[in-house]
């Protein structure tokens, strides 16, 4: 008989306990591996010594010095403990099922052995005991399939939640946001201020940018704009009790202001984040007494990017540094390519390691935006996958405290193999050093099984190629560059065509690998069209019919894929060029 589960009464009778959740998923996992079904009981009711698992308040354990997600597990006298914070007890019964060989490659892509019940191997922990706690307190990515499917973005050990469905409580909760990063334009709209107060928008080559819908900033030296933004704030948090951070951001485009009071502080900081960090700063300072708990997040983004020289952040007050410009090819701090500075005021230039290291000696709650994918066309291939270790290890060497991998957001997922980064980006938030070549292979092997090696030969192509050739990727790129040219796009659809013949008797894993080869044939098309200046309607049509057999939804981040497929036909790279702005697109789904 398989040994029971204790748990205190506490716990036990609380819906909205962790600690009762993770008691339900060992029992559920355990069941699978060994055809058993173990109880889950009180822990007042057994005998001390009593054989079996005992979870959260129950392991008797001090977790104190944890932090809500770390977690403990050691075994003793045929009591296997697991204890940890909030999201911990959780993390750590996922952390010992790993231990056990189950896999949660993705929310419906599990590997779970079958064991014999032996309470040798499962009630004790020949190496010791386990006690991790993770590098970054703040961990997310977007993918749609943890931002649909909770359980799994816990499996993730992901506890961010701006750009998401928050997680529940009985699954740990995540660190929510009452508003996630380009607010001010939210704060304070052009639409109601804009001809009445034009004094509150940016400064602009000598005129106020006050146009509706326009693409105005704040001016941050403006008295009314501060007490504006301190009180629209304070009500947005009355309004979402129990909140964890608010973003008090700069719009999603440049044009800092220039008038002489930001201009002065500007050049005084060497940076116009010395400018928005005082604003922000103002404004942490006069709702702290109401809101202790509430950090004021804000992003050091574009012109702001550069750390300043004077300015420090308050202890509630946290900056998001954002790598947009960088080439993501290419690990940060190897990359050779010096078009990717931002100007300082003072017209000197810096890279982006250079100002995440600046940030990370004056900043002591730092948070990282960085990118995973091609914005602009989804499937494109994206040869970032040797830079992605050596960029987290920087970000913990230079005191960053969260990270955030902003990746493909489409709804229905992605190709370009989005669930392999995906559960890789998840083991490298957890811990920068985690052995990822293992990561990798356990999960190609599963996922792809026999085709496995003709699609890491295709990814390890890329790779070698942007390196052989020090070819520089940005975010949002157009398919032009030399990796992409019609004879590497030859070889790699040699490579996909040698795996779908590698498992051409294995539908599920076929399937997975033509998804991924649509890749291949977007990238043809789009450059046929947009190059060559040719279009074969029934080659396009025939694409498009495959994407949406295949269940995939947006092509482009802006745009539905009707308006992608439309923008094809007539010639143009991106459905978002029929528009005045990107944002005016209709919703993915009517």
């Amino acid at each position: 008989m398989i040994a029971s589960i204790h748990l205190s009464r506490a716990d036990l009778n609380n819906p909205d306990s962790s600690t009762r959740f993770a008691a339900g998923e060992l029992r559920y996992y355990l069941g699978r591996m060994t055809a058993e079904n173990p109880q889950i009981l009180p822990a007042e009711d057994v005998p001390d010594d009593a054989p079996g698992f005992r979870l959260g308040a129950a392991s008797g354990m001090d977790v104190s010095s944890l932090g809500p997600d770390g977690f403990r597990i050691e075994s003793r006298n045929g009591i296997l403990c697991i204890g940890g914070g909030v999201r911990g007890v959780l993390y750590g019964v996922y952390e010992y099922l790993e231990r056990l060989g189950c896999r949660f490659f993705a929310h419906n892509c599990e590997l779970v052995p079958t064991l014999a019940w032996d309470p040798d191997t499962m009630l004790r922990l020949p190496a010791g005991p386990i006690k991790q706690k993770p590098v970054f307190e703040y961990r997310d990515h977007n993918y749609a399939d943890v931002k649909q499917n909770p359980r799994f973005a816990a499996k993730c050990r992901l506890n961010g939640s701006g750009s998401r469905t928050p997680i529940p409580a009985r699954l740990g909760g995540s660190l929510s946001y009452a508003m996630f990063v380009h607010t001010f334009h939210r704060l304070v709209p052009v639409e109601e201020f804009g001809k009445s107060h034009p004094e509150y928008f940016a400064l602009v080559d000598g005129r106020r940018v006050t146009a509706t819908g326009g693409r105005t900033q704040l001016c941050l030296t403006n008295p009314d704009v501060l007490r504006i933004v301190t009180e629209r704030a304070r009500e947005v948090l009355r309004q979402h009790p129990g909140t964890h951070l608010l973003s008090l951001s700069q719009n999603d485009w440049g044009g800092s202001c220039q008038c002489d009071g930001c201009r002065r502080i500007d050049a005084e900081e060497g940076s116009p984040s010395g400018t928005l960090l005082r604003f922000v700063n103002a404004v942490a300072e006069a709702l702290e007494p109401e809101f202790p708990d509430v950090v004021f997040d804000t992003l050091a983004y574009n012109y702001s990017r550069p750390a300043p020289r004077i300015t420090r952040n308050r202890r509630n007050v946290c900056v998001r540094l954002c790598s947009i410009e960088c080439c993501f090819s290419h690990p940060f701090e190897s990359c050779d390519d010096t078009t990717r500075c931002v100007r300082r005021p003072d017209g000197s230039v810096s890279d982006f390691p250079t100002d995440l290291a600046e940030w990370g000696r004056i900043c002591d709650r730092m948070y990282i935006w960085d990118y995973t994918t091609c914005f602009a066309h989804y499937p494109t291939p994206h040869p970032n996958w040797r830079a992605l270790q050596p960029n987290l290890r920087l970000f913990a060497r230079n005191n960053v405290k969260g990270v955030f991998e902003q990746a493909c957001y489409a709804s229905r997922g992605g190709v370009d193999f989005n669930e392999l980064r995906l559960y890789l980006l998840s083991k490298l938030l957890w811990n920068p050093d985690c052995d990822l070549a293992r990561h990798r292979r356990e999960f190609m092997d599963f996922f792809y099984g026999a085709a496995a090696p003709a699609l890491n030969a295709y990814l390890d192509l890329l790779c070698d190629t942007v390196e052989r050739e020090d070819i520089h990727v940005g975010f949002n790129d157009n398919p032009v560059h030399a990796f992409l040219d019609e004879a590497m796009l030859d070889r790699y659809d040699a490579l996909f065509a040698e795996a779908a013949r590698a498992v051409a008797g294995d539908p599920l894993r076929l399937w997975r690998v033509e998804r991924n080869r649509l890749s291949i044939r977007w990238v043809r098309l789009k450059r046929t069209a947009m190059l060559r200046n040719e279009r074969n309607a029934a080659e396009i049509n025939r694409f498009f019919s495959d994407w949406k057999a295949f269940g995939l939804s947006r092509i482009d981040e802006w745009c539905n894929v009707e308006t992608t497929h439309r923008a094809l036909l007539d010639g143009r790279w991106r459905g978002t060029e029929f528009f005045e702005h990107w944002t005016q697109e209709e919703p993915e789904y009517l």
